[in-house]
């Protein structure tokens, strides 16, 4: 949705209101303390009155828009900036973009993390998936004692571990936060195998490196295959191309336009790249609509 689009969309915030509640009351609005369907608008129309219970209730309650005092255009326009950017959008810029302040900018995106993350119960993986493994972190300098203590790229790193999952039929991909690096420990099988247990069928045919974690998968029901790297990037059919590309994607994103990440939001921004490639073909922003309503 370009700009054009947005304004004739959403002119007003009562327009904005009622394509929420499109969106959220497909079927029409129930008052959610009693359940009865016969309710009216009171003059502020995010709110509305039950006539049956007498109950007040705002159609924001339990999303990811309950409690601000952001005009809802603003809301609406940051949302579409943040989607139309194929890597996200800093708060500096959309601080600048909406007239708000940092503070205000920087829950906002957030929040919409949060929505984007509230997937709800998938469907598991199957057939054949690629699994493999990166680290987020700032690129030591050469020479400098961060290099040298072990801020080194790759495996061996200080650096958090993410690890993803990607199936080659509907091309989904996962990918979670493994526990940060302390004291040298390195990524554990257990940690792969469960990773991978929670989005796969159990006779699925994973695909991954020659990583020794992955020998786990032997005494599982998975098929494994493995791709030698040091020979070759690709053996037929047997490549972990696609996740790698994901990777890519996902560091140009974090290193590009956010720079920095703390481990603390670092799931969210992985699950914002992960929505935006599993979304890629669809209505995002009505998507993330439907998915901001938390319960």
């Amino acid at each position: 949705m370009n700009f054009i689009e947005f304004n004739s969309k959403f002119p007003t915030e009562e327009a904005v209101i009622d394509y929420f509640i499109e969106q959220r009351y497909p079927e029409g609005i129930k008052c959610p303390h009693c359940g009865n369907e016969s309710i009216y608008h009171r003059k502020n129309k995010k709110f509305f009155d039950c006539k049956q219970c007498n109950n007040t209730f705002s159609i924001f309650k339990d999303t990811v828009f309950a409690k601000s005092r952001t005009d809802l255009r603003k809301w609406m326009y940051a949302l579409q900036l943040f989607l139309n950017g194929k890597k996200g959008i800093s708060g500096y810029q959309l601080q600048r973009e909406i007239l708000t302040t940092y503070k205000t900018a920087w829950r906002m995106l957030q929040q919409i993390r949060i929505a984007m993350s509230n997937t709800g119960n998938t469907e598991l993986f199957e057939a054949v998936v690629e699994i493999d493994e990166t680290y987020i972190g700032g690129k030591p300098r050469k020479g400098s004692n961060k290099q040298a203590s072990g801020s080194k790229r790759g495996r061996g790193t200080s650096k958090t571990p993410i690890v993803g999952v990607i199936e080659r039929t509907t091309q989904k991909v996962h990918a979670k936060v493994a526990l940060p690096n302390r004291d040298g420990q390195k990524l554990s099988g257990i940690q792969l195998l469960s990773i991978l247990n929670d989005v796969c069928k159990k006779n699925a045919t994973v695909i991954s490196d020659e990583f020794k974690g992955y020998n786990i998968l032997k005494n599982t029901e998975y098929v494994h295959l493995v791709i030698d790297h040091s020979k070759g990037f690709c053996k037929d059919f047997i490549h972990t191309n696609n996740i790698e590309s994901f990777w890519a994607t996902l560091k140009r994103g974090i290193y590009g336009i956010y720079h920095h990440v703390s481990v603390k939001y670092l799931q969210r921004y992985i699950n914002e790249f992960c929505f935006r490639y599993n979304n890629r073909k669809t209505n995002m922003f009505s998507l993330v609509l439907r998915q901001g309503v938390l319960v």
